[in-house]
């Protein structure tokens, strides 16, 4: 199963640009996490259109906070990442005929969406300043 670690990649991409004094490019962010600058680039891209980074070209420019880190949630973050799928498990996509096939398809997406509302609300609780408050 594919894993997809961008929401606490981006949570620590922003704790270092919180105690960094002037904005830091994409090679920077890319070797504080060990990947590339076009994947800083396209990851960090979601964030600055929904207003969480800005972004200046030329010497001098890279990625700044908009806001501060008490002012972003973790919902916020996760939502500017286009809101990933949280498990594996998924209905069955066809249109089932059978009757007991429906019921499973409605138990397992009644448990999805329980177990995404209980995630989203956790997130949505939590700032990214409250991650690093002793």
């Amino acid at each position: 199963m594919r894993t997809d670690s961008r929401l606490p990649r981006v949570l620590h991409a922003l704790l270092h640009l919180a105690d960094m004094d002037r904005p830091a490019t994409s090679e920077e962010i890319a070797m504080m996490l060990g990947t590339n600058a076009t994947v800083v680039r396209r990851t960090l891209a979601g964030l600055r259109e929904a207003g969480l980074l800005t972004s200046t070209k030329g010497h001098g420019g890279g990625w700044s906070l908009s806001r501060s880190l008490s002012e972003i949630s973790l919902l916020d973050l996760y939502s500017a990442l286009g809101s990933p799928e949280l498990f594996a498990i998924a209905p069955d996509e066809d249109q089932p005929t059978c009757l007991l096939a429906r019921a499973a398809n409605t138990a397992t997406n009644d448990a999805l969406q329980s177990a995404r509302q209980v995630f989203e609300e956790r997130l949505a609780a939590l700032t990214v300043a409250e991650l690093v408050r002793p």
